[in-house]
């Protein structure tokens, strides 16, 4: 997504945190990364096939034993794959089209205006007591729009704890942990869901592995993550940040400009189409006999798994697509068909920089499955860690540590992400733990980090909202304000999945952690 993947020109900062920037500075940029690797799986995969490594596992899941042996890309054959399939490992490469038509409809709302209206309304009309509440979840249910939170909620997280007499900085912080920290959590199924899993599955078939997850598998345990966040996020606010920033004496105070009539009535009738479109969407989902109902072979029912597996995207492209519509057309932003089109558009350019990552990312994923060196490394992994007696809960924790190390240094979620899932994923499969617990793993890791790492794309541009308020504030002043969010999101994160882990719940719509 975009929200990491831009180049970030923070301030440079003394000590560890000022090593962390320049080490990270120093990394070329997620495409090349994805081309050096490509080139060291085709050097490797060589390697390994003239040693004839192989592997040999269960699958739990075809109760069938199975022997997988490298294969070359050096070879004849192998040169000939590489040409003949780079432009179909691309159009292929499940995340890039789940993302890009979740956000046509995404750019329709954003455009027109509806997304920074709507929350510039739902922080506005809140008692001052739940302000800060409100804040932290703005920001988390903001991501659903992936960029269009750190440039609303965060600033005007700030302008309204200053109208309401109270240090504008702690609102900017509340609303960045918000946004930023609690990333990956929601109430609904976003762009994120879709980028993610698709990535995840993507691994689970490069190492040959016949399992397919839900966009909806971690749905449950993000609905939870909301709250909990939420309320650490108001404790850490009220208790932490503002008694450390004391009074605000300041001077700037940014415009607070009220929504008009007519913005008011856009809101209603963009309100009223949503509900519309809830309605139709439940009249064709909740029936037994509704229209998006599929026959489940296995259960011989109608189900809705083949929805929510495959057509949920294009359900999100019109859930935001039709309220933004109806919006647009109510403030004059859309006036003709030419308009609607241009608010598809302008999303499609802010996605550039990820289709361009797309491309080489979907070559290194083929070659993990081409050469099963994927399968491969998973299998003797994983077996090395059950020898040695390290699995279960204290690999998942140990999974996120080292998740979380890694984004501070590289800050794209996808790219890292791209990275870590064809090794991890199958890799934990093969020990008994769900790919969903192992992608709620990453997304607890990557989330908590946001916040404090300069190689985030959005740090510069707080770090200038911050000066607006305070002149003398730097790059330690932002990492210092933020670190008590990281570290305390960190923590009643692992709680959290600690408990979910033990109880056995399911983590989203017939998903759960262990293999049950």
């Amino acid at each position: 997504m975009a929200r990491k993947d831009k180049k970030t020109n923070s301030s440079n900062g003394g000590g560890w945190l000022g090593v962390v920037e320049n080490l990270g500075n120093k990394l070329p940029h997620p495409v090349v990364i994805f081309v050096l690797l490509a080139l060291l799986i085709i050097v490797i995969s060589e390697i390994a096939a003239r040693a004839g490594v192989s592997a040999t596992y269960f699958d739990p899941r075809t109760n069938e034993q199975v022997t997988t042996t490298a294969v070359s890309l050096m070879d004849k054959s192998g040169l000939a794959y590489i040409f003949n399939n780079a432009t179909t490992n691309f159009t292929g490469f499940a995340p890039l089209g789940t993302v890009l038509v979740a956000m046509l409809g995404v750019g329709v709302a954003e455009w027109t205006g509806l997304i920074g209206d709507t929350l510039k309304k739902l922080i506005r009309s809140v008692p001052t007591s739940l302000l800060t509440a409100v804040v932290v979840f703005t920001g988390i249910i903001s991501n659903i729009a992936s960029d269009a939170g750190y440039v609303v909620v965060i600033p005007l997280g700030a302008i309204v704890f200053a109208g309401a007499g109270r240090h504008p900085i702690a609102g900017l912080a509340a609303a960045f942990a918000g946004v930023s920290g609690g990333f990956s959590a929601n109430l609904l199924i976003g762009p994120t869901d879709a980028l993610l899993t698709g990535i995840t599955n993507a691994a689970l078939e490069s190492a040959n592995i016949n399992y397919q997850m839900s966009v909806t598998g971690n749905w449950y345990f993000m609905i939870a993550s909301t709250f909990i966040l939420t309320i650490i996020g108001t404790m850490i606010t009220t208790r932490v940040v503002e008694p450390r920033l004391g009074e605000y004496k300041g001077e700037y105070m940014p415009d607070d400009e009220p929504l008009t009539a007519l913005q008011n009535k856009a809101l209603r009738n963009a309100g009223i189409a949503l509900l519309l479109f809830i309605a139709v969407m439940a009249v064709m989902l909740v029936p037994e006999n509704g229209a998006l109902r599929v026959l489940d072979e296995a259960t011989g029912e109608m189900s809705i798994n083949y929805f929510l597996s495959n057509g949920l995207i294009f359900a999100i492209f019109f859930l935001f697509a039709i309220p933004g519509l109806a919006y647009g057309i109510t403030v004059g932003k859309i006036k003709d068909s030419n308009d609607f089109v241009e608010s598809m558009t302008q999303s499609m350019r802010s996605m550039g920089g990820y289709i361009v990552l797309a491309f080489f990312a979907a070559q290194f994923i083929n070659y993990f499955s081409y050469t099963n060196l994927g399968t491969i490394l998973s299998v003797n992994g994983a077996e090395f860690l059950e020898n040695i007696g390290f699995t279960g809960l204290p690999l998942v924790i140990s999974f996120v540590v080292l998740a979380a190390f890694l984004d501070l240094f590289l800050g794209s979620a996808s790219a890292k992400w791209a990275i870590m899932a064809p090794i991890f994923v199958p890799m934990m499969y093969n020990l008994g733990l769900t790919p969903e617990l192992t992608q709620i793993a990453y997304r607890i890791a990557d989330s908590v980090v946001n916040i404090i790492t300069p190689l985030m794309s959005y740090f510069a541009m707080i770090l200038v909202f911050m000066k607006r308020y305070d002149k003398k504030s730097g790059l330690g002043t932002l990492i210092s304000t933020m670190l008590p969010y990281s570290i305390a999101f960190f923590i009643a994160w692992v709680i959290l999945l600690v408990v979910w882990y033990f109880t056995g719940l399911p983590v989203g719509p017939d998903a759960y952690m262990q293999f049950r």
